[in-house]
Formats: C-alpha cells, sequence, structure tokens
C-alpha cells in the first residue's frame, strides 16, 4: 500500500514538473505584451534585450528569450529633465564595441521635429552592472532630423545607418550610410541609399487636413551580412497603417558602402502583415543568432489587430529563419499567436 501511494504521489509530481520543462523549451508570440522597437544582442551566454520606453532606457537579461516576461529587468539610464534628449526616447540599441557597451537612442525635446540620435557608454562587462554615461549626440554636419540608429562592422570600419530627412521637412524618411571614426562620432559626410520608391512603402495617408497628405517611409534599417552579400533590412509605410512592412536592400560586400548605386532595392516586401495568422503591420526588427550559433532569428514588432497604429498594442514576436539558395534570407510569413515554436538551438 505504502509502495502504490509512493507511485502515485511521483507521478504527480512528474505530471507538475514536465509542463514547466517543456515550457521552456517552447514558446509562443507575443514574448510580452507590449514592446516596439525590439532589439536583441546575445552575449557572454545571455540575451540583452530592449525596446522602446519613451522616458528612459531599459534592458532585460535573459539566457532563454522565451522567458522574457520574467527576466531580470533594470532602468539603466533617464534623461536629465529640460534637455534636447529628454522625451520621446524611441529604438534603442545595444551594441558591445571595443569592449565597452554603447546604447544608441533617438530623442527629443518633445517636438518630434527636434529628434536626434545620442548614445550613452558603460565599461563594465555586463550591461546591467557598472555606470552608464552619456556620451553625446551622434550625428553629420548636417544636422538633420534623424531617427532608428543602427551600428555595423565591415571589413573593420564601423558604419552607422539611420533614418533621416534630407531637409526642414516632414515629407519623407529616407535611409542614410556614414563612416564612424569611433562609436560616438561620425566621420564625414552622410550618403542617402534608399528613399521610398514603390507603391508599397508610401502608405501613410494622416487624413485631407493634414500636410501632406502622405508620408513615405523608410526607417528602421538593420543590416545583414551573409556569404558575399550585405542585406539591408528596413521598415516602410507609415508605422500608423496595416501596410508597415520590411523591405531589403541588397549590396555586394566588395562594393562601396556609401555609394547608393552599390545597393539594390528588392521590388516587393520580404516580410508583411499576414490576416490569415492575425498578424498586422510587421516591422522594426533585429536579427541575432541561436546560443550555439546555428540559427538565424528575427524579432519584430508587431499588432494582434488591423488598425491598431502606433501604440502600446505593438507586441515583440520572434521566429526563426532560413536563407534562400541565392543567398538571400527568407523570413516567411509571421506566425500566429498560438503557434508553438522550439527555443534557440542551446547546443551544436
Amino acid at each position: 500500500m505504502r509502495k502504490l501511494l509512493l507511485n502515485m504521489l511521483f507521478s504527480i509530481l512528474l505530471m507538475q514538473v514536465l509542463p514547466v520543462t517543456a515550457q521552456q523549451k517552447t514558446f509562443t508570440n507575443p514574448l510580452k505584451a507590449s514592446g516596439p522597437d525590439p532589439w536583441v544582442i546575445y552575449q557572454n551566454g545571455y540575451y540583452y534585450y530592449t525596446n522602446s520606453s519613451q522616458d528612459s532606457l531599459v534592458i532585460w537579461k535573459t539566457k532563454n528569450m522565451a522567458d522574457l516576461k520574467t527576466a531580470e529587468k533594470k532602468t539603466v539610464w533617464i534623461p536629465p529633465t529640460s534637455t534636447l534628449y529628454s522625451k520621446e526616447l524611441w529604438a534603442p540599441e545595444l551594441h558591445y564595441l571595443n569592449k565597452k557597451w554603447y546604447m544608441y537612442f533617438a530623442a527629443d525635446d518633445g517636438d518630434n521635429n527636434h529628434h536626434r540620435m545620442y548614445v550613452i557608454e558603460n565599461a563594465s562587462a555586463d550591461p546591467m552592472k557598472g555606470e552608464w554615461k552619456f556620451k553625446g549626440k551622434v550625428g553629420d554636419a548636417t544636422d538633420k532630423w534623424a531617427i532608428d540608429g543602427s551600428i555595423f562592422k565591415h571589413k573593420g570600419q564601423l558604419y552607422m545607418i539611420w533614418a533621416g530627412w534630407e531637409g526642414d521637412y516632414n515629407g519623407q524618411q529616407d535611409i542614410y550610410i556614414a563612416k564612424l571614426k569611433n562609436p560616438w562620432t561620425i566621420d564625414g559626410k552622410r550618403f542617402k541609399i534608399s528613399s521610398p520608391l514603390y507603391d508599397w512603402e508610401k502608405y501613410g495617408d494622416l487624413g485631407k487636413n493634414s500636410n501632406p497628405p502622405h508620408v513615405n517611409v523608410n526607417e528602421g534599417p538593420e543590416v545583414l551580412q551573409h556569404g558575399d552579400k550585405l542585406f539591408l533590412i528596413y521598415s516602410a509605410s507609415g508605422c500608423w497603417t496595416d501596410f508597415y512592412a520590411l523591405g531589403m536592400l541588397t549590396a555586394s560586400a566588395n562594393s562601396n558602402l556609401l555609394d547608393a548605386r552599390s545597393w539594390k532595392k528588392s521590388a516587393k516586401p520580404v516580410f508583411k502583415s499576414s490576416v490569415a495568422n492575425g498578424v498586422y503591420a510587421p516591422g522594426h526588427n533585429s536579427f541575432f543568432k541561436s546560443p550555439d550559433g546555428t540559427e538565424d532569428w528575427i524579432i519584430y514588432h508587431a499588432n494582434p489587430k488591423p488598425g491598431q497604429g502606433c501604440g502600446d498594442y505593438r507586441s515583440p514576436r520572434m521566429q526563426k529563419f532560413t536563407w534562400n539558395k541565392n543567398g538571400t534570407p527568407n523570413f516567411g510569413v509571421p506566425v500566429k499567436e498560438s503557434t508553438v515554436l522550439t527555443i534557440p538551438s542551446q547546443h551544436k
């Protein structure tokens, strides 16, 4: 009798433990309820995640992206009040460069026309520790409106890419690139490498009384390096529309990346809304590898219903992607929220 009771007790405990173990190895999107402009970097066995928080810079730390909702979280920097970078902190990115952490973000004084790019620095090995110091504005001599800065290194040279205006008028957002002499200083001129060209890049009707009535948008640039090519994935059309989608520019690894002619634009979006799967306005993505380095993952924000715009309904989602035979990335379609996915591969 005692043996039977012990077996029954063991079975009950096993039933309670197994779902927990299984849950740690799988996940469903979204990763948390809200989190626009998600960014992930994997460093020293941990994922460091951030997203737009408007009034501060926040980092989440976890060994398993499936546990993001309950991950360690820390507000690492709050801007001083009454400055040109006190408000509307958008699209932060965390980079580890020259054995220091740098966090890039766009900010203004409450007036969107004043958005510029800024960066903070931390010498600690762990970005959750140490002291974050404000390094200043990161901009070229034109000092024009700028958001969505990202950094990549190619052949030993650091580059910055971002979304900006050609002039002082909010009529169109283009993609710019410039060399960096160090992580906080642009070296030389900015070069425009992408402007909205196709109809799917030009959805942005703000109403009859708006000026202009349409805002053509290229923003959120991110670089993927694969084989002998570089792929610049960007977000197109207004984020307030359900037509928000990802486009792609392709350049040879041996080309002059500052020359717009080096970048060839794909005629169709490479990732867009899926009505069938209930995912709307997917965009503003970043990329990361699985812990064992064998898998490529895209993380992006999207809305669960149509017409939800650029607010807090945008939630972070991630899924694995593959490569086509011609070497281009294949992102597939955004998966349903109910789809059970396996976490990024942990072992080789």
